[in-house]
């Protein structure tokens, strides 16, 4: 089934090898990719080339998630596996995909990129999945389903069902971006990639692990899939140095876990703490480590924050956010200076 959703031409691939693919330790004489063999200007090892398949860290990744190594692929950011899932499957001119707005928004800006027509299929007004509404738009030349749970900007967890309709009816890939997961009570599902060859499962170490900065983002699919990703790559699409640093994070997951607790402590408190102001009209929901909120004036709101350095998102541009604002859940001092100017604000 994968092999015919693919393009031709990555099909026929006959993709780089790196000479680092031949022979895998690290007490060798390196004579084979042109690195500087003296040194470095910074410090002993940046003179040489890091490993392309990013082989210890994927097994502290496999180690921590239960997926096999073989069903994980890492990239710059989830960013680039997103860029990756388009180039690789959907011919520019010819293929589609779905999105469901409101949601992440670089999906269609891949889309753009990739000169691949996207087919939008709304929310509904409860941020449900319109799913009649998907199966219907769908066409042989639709290849895609980008879906975000929890999704972005609206913090809900789509259904579950819903979810698993699509992957048994749909013929193509389903793409599920678990970027805010940790934050939600849902299961992931990466547990279901033995059930599905068509399901993708995008996360991503910005968020609860707090690694915005290394831009490094997973991706969970059946081997072949991984495969492919691996092939159309850049050969060296990650730093030594991110490699590294991630590596030392998963082995501090308890820290991780500290932290998303106190910040869905937090936004248990930010959402009381709204809805007391009259300026809020709803809080929705929510999954993940924001909020969406709608307010009787987000323009004005949005305005009156930033000349106080306060930086939220105005979402009003977005089908069924009018009059919305993300907040992202701040530090407590940081959510307490927030609520104390929205509180200057209400009248």
């Amino acid at each position: 089934m994968i092999d015919d959703l693919l393009r031709k031409n990555i099909r026929t691939l006959k993709p780089y090898h790196s000479a680092r693919l031949e022979y895998t330790g690290k007490d060798a004489i390196f004579l084979d990719a042109n690195e500087n063999s003296i040194g470095s200007v910074l410090a002993e090892g940046f003179n040489r080339y890091p490993d392309p398949l990013h082989t210890e860290l994927k097994s502290e990744i496999s180690r921590i998630k239960g997926v096999q190594v073989k069903n994980i692929f890492l990239g710059n950011g989830s960013d680039e596996a997103i860029d990756l899932i388009i180039r690789a499957f959907c011919e520019p001119r010819e293929d589609e995909l779905i999105i469901c707005p409101p949601t992440y928004g670089v999906y269609s800006v891949f889309a753009q990129i990739n000169d691949v027509k996207k087919i939008e299929v709304p929310l509904t007004s409860q941020f449900a999945l319109d799913l009649n509404g998907i199966l219907n738009a769908t066409k042989a030349k639709t290849k895609l389903i980008f879906l975000c749970t929890p999704n972005n900007p609206t913090a809900n967890d789509l259904n579950f069902d819903d979810i698993e309709r699509l992957l048994t009816e749909f013929q193509g890939v389903v793409i599920i971006d678990e970027a805010y997961i940790d934050f939600s009570s849902a299961k992931s599902w990466i547990k279901s990639l033995d059930r599905y060859k068509n399901l993708i499962v995008l996360q991503t170490f910005s968020k609860a692990w707090g690694l915005a900065n290394l831009r490094l983002g997973m991706a969970f699919a059946d081997e072949k899939i991984i495969t492919v990703f691996n092939n159309i790559k850049y050969p060296y699409n990650l730093s030594g140095v991110t490699q590294q640093l991630a590596i030392d994070a998963l082995k501090n997951s308890e820290l991780k876990d500290k932290m998303t607790s106190e910040i869905i402590g937090q936004r248990s408190y930010l959402e009381d703490e709204l809805r007391k102001l009259n300026l809020v009209e709803k809080v929705f929901p929510s999954a993940a480590n924001f909020l969406l909120v709608r307010v009787t004036d987000a323009r004005f709101i949005h305005e009156k924050l930033l000349e106080k350095k306060i930086i939220v998102r105005n979402r009003s541009n977005l089908i069924h956010c009018e009059n919305c604002i993300r907040i992202t859940v701040g530090m407590e001092k940081e959510n307490k200076n927030l609520l104390n100017e929205l509180k200057m604000l209400d009248v």
